[in-house]
């Protein structure tokens, strides 16, 4: 894997003079809702300061986003995850050199309703919650009162991480509840004292209480040092290496401006 990555890394600098097809329109982002108040943030930001600047963004899962990379209806696909192998294999045949953007860092956090008095759980603990083995609170010091599970669905890189790093191969119970966004995971979890779920640490706020993994709180601290268990990487991908305007957007994002605001947005800056 590691080969084929520097053999993609290498593919495209030496291909990077190709240009975003979406790019004659403007600035199109695609892609992962954790990303999306970051892209959000930044484009406000960068309009600020190039008034002229025509975008367009949304949030549909980082799934969603490469594959509109590929297929070249968006500049910049938004992804909470790496490139999957088969993702670059099919950019590959269809002319498309997705580029790597890390931009920032993020914590995945386990989310319950503020009256919930569970503040800590073992990753054998989420694991066994979310593959229905444990179905009642009181399991892991909680009330006796049945876990409602609610996950993610199938195109969210998140989703994807939190079967990576937790789930190791099980399958998510049947009788989870699927939502399409960090934000509807945060709306419902909040609405449901039995409920559980899970979430980019951006979107973490005083109407849910995060949960502690391993007796390790989700911190900015601990997400940049890896000390908290479900941490990982924010990317934007580029078609080809980067130009014009594209460039330009990248180039404001990872500056010391552009990664104050993903600290304002709740994230943890890359550097």
């Amino acid at each position: 894997m590691r080969k084929f990555l520097v053999f993609l890394l290498l593919s495209v600098l030496a291909l990077g003079q190709l240009n975003g097809i979406a790019s004659a329109a403007g600035l199109t982002l695609k892609g992962s809702t954790t990303v999306l108040p970051i892209a959000q943030a930044a484009m406000e930001a960068y309009v600020a300061l190039y008034p002229n600047t025509k975008f367009s963004i949304s949030g549909e899962g980082s799934g969603n986003g490469i594959k509109a990379l590929i297929d070249g209806t968006c500049d910049i696909a938004n992804s909470s995850r790496f490139i999957k192998q088969e993702e670059a294999k099919l950019a590959f045949e269809k002319g498309a050199y997705p580029v790597p953007f890390g931009v920032a860092i993020d914590a995945i956090v386990p989310i319950v309703h503020p009256k919930n008095t569970v503040n800590n759980l073992t990753l054998q603990q989420l694991k066994d919650i979310y593959s229905g083995k444990i179905t009642n609170w009181k399991e892991v010091g909680g009330p006796d009162k049945k876990i409602a599970v609610i996950t993610r669905d199938t195109s969210s890189g998140t989703f994807e991480i939190w079967e990576e790093k937790i789930m190791k191969g099980e399958k998510i119970t049947p009788r989870a509840q699927v939502l399409a966004s960090n934000g509807a995971i945060v709306q419902a979890v909040s609405m449901n004292p039995l409920a559980i779920g899970y979430i980019g640490i951006g979107y973490l706020n005083n109407s849910v209480k995060g949960v502690s993994v391993e007796k390790v709180k989700a911190t900015p601290e601990t997400a940049r040092t890896g000390e908290y268990p479900i941490s990982r990487y924010l990317f934007m991908f580029t078609r080809g290496w980067p130009t014009g305007e594209t460039m330009r957007f990248i180039n404001f994002i990872l500056s010391d401006e552009g990664q104050k605001i993903v600290t304002k947005t709740g994230f943890v800056p890359i550097r």
